[in-house]
C-alpha cells in the first residue's frame, strides 16, 4: 500500500465532511444574494470571511506605530505643577509604587523629576491640551479622540510592540492587520488586502529601534494575509518587472501552467497552503500592473502637496507614506500600516522629540483632512500611538533645557479618528505625576477589541484554531470594547 495515498484518501475524507458544512452553506448563500454581492471575492474561503459579524462602523483602517515610544509628558499628559519639582529625587516614591526598572537606568542613584519644558495649549470643544511641538494636531483636535490612559503588559521594545502589534509578547503569533485580512477578506482583487510602509525620519541622532516582519506577519494564519511591506527604495516591490525577454503574454501562460501544476497537487494532497501559493502568485501578476499606477503621485494635484507638507513629494518620508495609504484605502486596501522609527529619547529628548514630532505633525492632519473632504473619514479608521510611554523620571543627567525618559508601562497617550469615533474627546486620566491612570484605563487587548468591533468583526467570535486552542487576537484574558469612544 503507497502511505501517500492512505494520507491523501485520509485527509480526504476530513475535507469532505467540512466542505460539506461551509461549501454548500456558502452556495446556498450566494444564491439568495446574488453574484453582485461577491463581485470582489477571489474564492469560497474569502466569500465566508467577507461577511462582518456585527455591524460595522468602518470598513478600512490605517495604524500609524510610532516605535520607540513618544513621551505622553510632552505631548499630551499636560502635567504644569511639576516645575516646581525639578531634580526633585523620586527614589523612594518610586519604591513605595512597586517600579519596575530596565537595565538603562536600575543603576541609577537618584531618579530626578523631569518636567517637560515645552509650552502646551488648549485646542477644539473638548479643550484638549496638546504641545506645542504639534501644532498641526492642534488644529484637528475636534477631528480626534485622545486617549490618556493607555496601559501595557510589557516595560521593553520587541515585547510591548509584539503585543500592540499582534496581541501577544510570544513570537508566532498572527498581527492585527493578518486578522482583518482573514475576518473580513479583500475589498479589490490587484492589491492585498494588508500592506505596510516604512517611512523615514530626519533626525540623524534618533535611536532607531530594529522591528522585524513578526510585526506584520500572518503567523498561523494563511501566508496571504500576511502584510505586503512596499518599499521606499528601488521597486515598491522586488521583481516587480518581468524579466528582459519575457512578455506579459509569456508570463501569463507561464503562471498558467505553474497554476495547473499547483493545482494537481493540491486534488493529490490537500494542502491548502498550496491555494495561497496559487493566490499569491496570481496577486504577484496582477500587482505587476496595479502597483506602478499606484506608486505614480504625479496625477496628485499642487493642492493636495501643500496640505500634506512638502515633504510629500519625498518618496519615502512620513508624509509621502500617508498620502501613500490614502491611495492605497482608495483602491480597496483593508488595512494600512505606516511604521515610524526614531521616538525612543532615553536622552536628549527636546532635540529628538521636536524633530520627530516635525515629521509626522502635518502630514498625519493632511490624511485626516483628505479623507475627510473625500467623504471617507466616516468609514476609515485611523490610530496613531507608540508602544508604551516614558517616565517621569529623568534617565542621566538632567539640566533645564535637557533629558531623557525611560520606558513607563502604566500610561501612554494616543490618538483615533473617524470610523465612527467621536472627535473633540479626551478619554480617560492620570495622576498628577502622569505616573498611574486613575480614570477610564485603557488596555492594549481592549484597544484591539475597539478597534475589531469598529469594523464589524466580534472580538470574542474572531479565532482560527491553531495547536488545539481558539486563537484571537485579544488572547484570553478579559477584554472589552471602550464603546464611550463612538459618537
Amino acid at each position: 500500500m503507497n502511505p501517500l495515498d492512505t494520507y491523501n484518501g485520509a485527509l480526504t475524507r476530513r475535507q469532505f465532511f467540512r466542505k460539506s458544512g461551509s461549501g454548500l452553506g456558502a452556495v446556498a448563500l450566494a444564491s439568495l444574494l446574488g453574484k453582485p454581492a461577491f463581485a470582489n471575492t477571489q474564492d469560497l474561503s474569502s466569500l465566508m470571511a467577507g461577511i462582518p459579524q456585527i455591524a460595522p462602523k468602518a470598513k478600512r483602517a490605517i495604524y500609524i506605530s510610532l516605535i520607540g515610544a513618544p513621551s505622553q509628558l510632552d505631548l499630551y499628559d499636560y502635567k504644569p505643577d511639576l516645575s516646581k519639582r525639578f531634580k526633585e529625587d523620586l527614589n523612594q516614591w518610586l519604591k513605595s509604587q512597586g517600579q519596575r526598572l530596565t537595565g538603562m537606568t536600575s543603576g541609577q542613584a537618584t531618579f530626578p523629576l523631569a518636567p517637560s519644558i515645552f509650552k502646551f495649549s488648549q485646542h477644539g470643544q473638548s479643550g484638549a491640551w496638546i504641545s506645542e511641538l504639534l501644532p498641526w494636531t492642534g488644529r484637528m483636535a475636534d477631528d480626534i479622540c485622545i486617549i490618556k490612559s493607555m496601559h501595557t503588559d510589557a516595560i521593553n521594545h520587541e515585547p510591548a510592540n509584539q503585543l500592540i502589534c499582534t496581541g501577544s509578547m510570544q513570537s508566532g503569533k498572527a498581527s492585527m492587520g493578518s486578522w482583518l485580512s482573514y475576518g473580513l477578506g479583500s475589498m479589490n482583487q490587484d492589491l492585498p488586502s494588508f500592506v505596510v510602509l516604512h517611512a523615514t525620519h530626519s533626525s540623524p541622532y534618533s535611536n532607531v529601534q530594529a522591528i522585524s516582519s513578526r510585526l506584520w506577519g500572518s503567523g498561523f494564519l494563511a501566508g496571504k494575509h500576511a502584510g505586503v511591506a512596499l518599499r521606499s527604495l528601488g521597486d515598491p516591490v522586488l521583481f516587480l518587472k518581468d524579466a528582459p525577454g519575457v512578455s506579459r503574454d509569456m508570463r501569463r501562460k507561464m503562471l498558467d501552467g505553474l497554476n495547473q501544476l499547483n493545482q494537481s497537487s493540491y486534488d493529490n494532497v490537500g494542502d491548502p497552503e498550496i491555494q495561497t501559493r496559487m493566490q499569491q502568485y496570481e496577486m504577484a501578476f496582477r500587482m505587476q500592473a496595479s502597483v506602478p499606477e499606484l506608486t505614480d503621485l504625479s496625477s496628485e494635484p499642487e493642492h493636495i502637496y501643500s496640505l500634506y507638507g512638502e515633504d510629500s513629494k519625498t518618496r519615502g518620508t512620513f508624509a509621502n507614506s500617508t498620502l501613500m495609504a490614502r491611495r492605497l484605502l482608495e483602491r480597496g486596501v483593508r488595512f494600512v500600516q505606516i511604521f515610524h522609527r526614531g521616538w525612543d529619547q532615553h536622552g536628549s529628548l527636546p532635540r529628538d522629540l521636536a524633530s520627530q514630532c516635525k515629521d509626522v505633525d502635518q502630514g498625519s492632519f493632511g490624511l485626516i483632512q483628505d479623507l475627510k473632504q473625500r467623504g471617507m473619514l466616516e468609514d476609515t479608521l485611523v490610530i496613531m500611538g507608540g508602544e508604551f510611554g516614558r517616565t517621569i523620571y529623568s534617565q542621566g543627567n538632567l539640566t533645564e533645557k535637557d533629558y531623557g525618559r525611560d520606558h513607563h508601562p502604566r500610561c501612554f497617550s494616543l490618538w483615533m479618528a473617524g470610523g465612527g469615533i467621536k472627535g473633540g474627546q479626551v478619554h480617560g486620566e492620570t495622576d498628577e505625576m502622569s505616573y498611574n491612570i486613575v480614570k477610564d484605563p485603557v488596555h492594549v487587548r481592549d484597544l484591539h477589541a475597539t478597534i475589531l468591533h469598529t469594523l464589524g468583526l466580534d472580538p470574542e467570535r474572531l479565532t482560527f484554531k491553531f495547536q488545539g486552542l481558539d486563537q484571537r487576537l485579544i488572547g484570553v484574558e478579559p477584554a472589552r470594547v471602550v464603546k464611550e469612544l463612538f459618537a
